[in-house]
C-alpha cells in the first residue's frame, strides 16, 4: 500500500473506533419509570452523538444539542442548534441560555442525558453578570494565542462562567448520566468542554494562578470577578451531584489502539508514544523527528519498518498575525524541516476533521517537503514563523481534508519510517 494511502487508513480507524453510536450503546441509561428523558449536549461532534442516541433510544425523549456551524446532521427529536467555534457567538449565548431553561424546571423524576465532547467551551458563552460576550469573545482570543495546554484554559474558563464547571449540571433536580467523548489529554471528563455536567476540584485561586503564569491580558471585570467569591464554581461532594454518573465512551487511547491494529494487519509494527501529548507544536514536532530519524538511521529504539503513533492535544503561540492552519498543520511543517531528506512519511491531522479554522484536517509529510516548499519559492521556516502551515502545505497539495467526522478525540500523528 502507498504510504499516505496507508496513513489515511490508519486515521480512518482511529476516528471509526470514536464513533459515538458504540459508546452510546455500551453505556445506554434505563428510561426513567415516571418522567420524562431530556437530551443536552455540546460539542463539535454533539449533532452525531444525538442522532445515535436517538437510533438506540425506544421510548420518547426531547432536547437539543450546540455544535459548530456545519456540523448538523438530520435527527428526529432533538433540536439541533449551531453556533460559532472555535471564537464564541450570539447564537452560543442563545443556546446556554435555553439549555439551562430545558432542564431548570425538571424533577426527581426525570432523566437529563447529557452528550459533550470538544468544542462544547467556545459553543457555550455564559458570562456571569457583569460581563459580556464580547468579554467572553476576548477571553477565548486570548487563551488560544496564549500556548496554555487545553486543561488551563478550561480552569480560566469554568471560573468565568455560569453553565461550565459543573453550573449546567446543578441546575436541575433530575438524575443527569454524561455520555462524554474525550478530547483531553488524560481524560479527565470535567476538563472536556470545561465540564457543563462534571464538576472539579479547581478553584479560582487556580484561575488566577493560570492568568500569571501565562501572562494572560484579561479585561479588568474579568480579574475582578475571579477575585470574588461569586467565581467560586461547584464541588465534586455537592448532594446535588450524588445520583450522577458519567462515562467516558471514546478517547484518544482507543482509537490509538484502532491504529495500530489496522498497521499490524499491513505488516508494520506500531509504537504508541503517547496518547495524552500537550506542549508546542513545533517543540513536540521536534521531539518526534528525533526518534524518527534515529529510527531512519539507526534502527533504534525501534526497528524498521515501524509506525509511530501519538495523540493528544498539542498549542500554537501565535508569534505574527494573518497566518493561516492549526497546531497539527505546525506540527507537520516543524516535522517536515526536521526530516529534510529521510525516508520518514508522516500525517498529523485533527480527528475532527478541521485543523484550526480552515477547512482541513491536517497535512502530509514526507523527506521531500521542504524541497517541494522551496521549488515553488517558499521558505518552511518564514512559514513556520508566521503560523503560516496552511498556505505552505496549500501551495504543494499536501494537505489532508475529510471536512466534519462527527467525533473528536483531538490529534492524530502517524509517522511511517522506512
Amino acid at each position: 500500500m502507498e504510504d499516505r494511502k496507508f496513513l489515511e487508513a490508519l486515521f480512518t480507524a482511529a476516528v471509526k473506533a470514536a464513533d459515538p453510536l458504540t459508546g452510546i450503546r455500551r453505556h445506554l441509561p434505563q428510561p426513567p419509570k415516571n418522567g420524562r428523558t431530556i437530551v443536552i449536549g455540546a460539542g463539535k461532534g454533539a449533532a452525531q452523538m444525538a442522532a445515535a442516541l436517538e437510533s438506540l433510544w425506544s421510548g420518547p425523549l426531547s432536547g437539543l444539542v450546540v455544535t459548530r456551524y456545519g456540523y448538523g446532521c438530520q435527527t428526529k427529536d432533538i433540536e439541533i442548534i449551531e453556533a460559532s467555534h472555535p471564537v464564541p457567538d450570539a447564537a452560543g449565548l442563545t443556546a446556554a441560555k435555553r439549555l439551562v431553561e430545558t432542564i431548570s424546571g425538571l424533577s426527581e423524576d426525570d432523566l437529563v442525558i447529557a452528550l459533550v465532547c470538544g468544542g462544547g467551551s467556545a459553543l457555550l458563552p455564559a458570562p456571569p453578570e457583569g460581563l459580556t460576550l464580547e468579554n467572553e469573545i476576548a477571553l477565548n482570543e486570548v487563551l488560544l494565542a496564549s500556548g496554555a495546554p487545553i486543561s488551563a484554559m478550561n480552569v480560566v474558563r469554568k471560573h468565568l462562567s455560569t453553565i461550565k464547571g459543573g453550573r449546567l449540571a446543578a441546575a436541575t433536580k433530575a438524575r443527569v448520566v454524561s455520555h462524554i467523548v474525550s478530547d483531553i489529554p488524560g481524560d479527565n471528563p470535567a476538563f472536556v468542554a470545561s465540564g457543563p455536567t462534571i464538576p472539579d476540584g479547581t478553584t479560582r485561586h487556580d484561575a488566577l494562578a493560570i492568568v500569571e503564569q501565562y501572562g494572560l491580558d484579561l479585561p479588568k471585570a474579568m480579574i475582578a470577578h475571579l477575585q470574588s467569591p461569586a467565581a467560586d464554581a461547584p464541588r465534586p461532594d455537592d448532594p446535588i451531584f450524588s445520583r450522577h454518573e458519567y462515562h467516558v465512551i471514546a478517547s484518544a487511547a482507543v482509537s490509538l489502539e484502532a491504529a495500530a491494529q489496522v498497521a499490524r494487519a499491513h505488516g508494520i509494527t506500531p509504537h504508541i508514544l503517547s496518547d495524552s501529548v500537550e506542549g508546542e507544536a513545533r517543540d513536540v514536532a521536534l521531539v518526534h523527528a528525533a526518534i524518527a530519524r534515529e529510527v531512519a538511521l539507526r534502527g533504534r529504539p525501534f526497528a524498521k519498518p515501524a509506525v509511530l503513533l501519538s495523540g493528544g492535544e498539542t498549542t500554537v503561540t501565535l508569534r505574527s498575525k494573518g497566518g493561516k492552519g492549526g497546531r497539527n498543520g505546525e506540527f507537520a511543517l516543524a516535522l517536515a524541516l526536521a526530516v529534510d531528506g529521510h525516508e520518514i512519511t508522516a500525517l498529523a491531522a485533527d480527528t475532527d476533521g478541521i485543523d484550526g479554522s480552515e477547512t482541513n484536517a491536517g497535512a502530509f509529510v514526507d523527506g521531500t517537503t521542504a524541497r517541494r516548499l522551496r521549488a515553488t519559492g517558499l521558505d518552511g521556516r518564514k512559514l513556520l514563523d508566521g503560523n503560516d502551515s496552511f498556505s505552505g502545505f496549500s501551495a504543494i497539495g499536501d494537505l489532508f481534508t475529510t471536512g466534519p467526522t462527527g467525533t473528536n478525540v483531538n490529534d492524530f500523528r502517524a509517522i511511517l519510517v522506512g
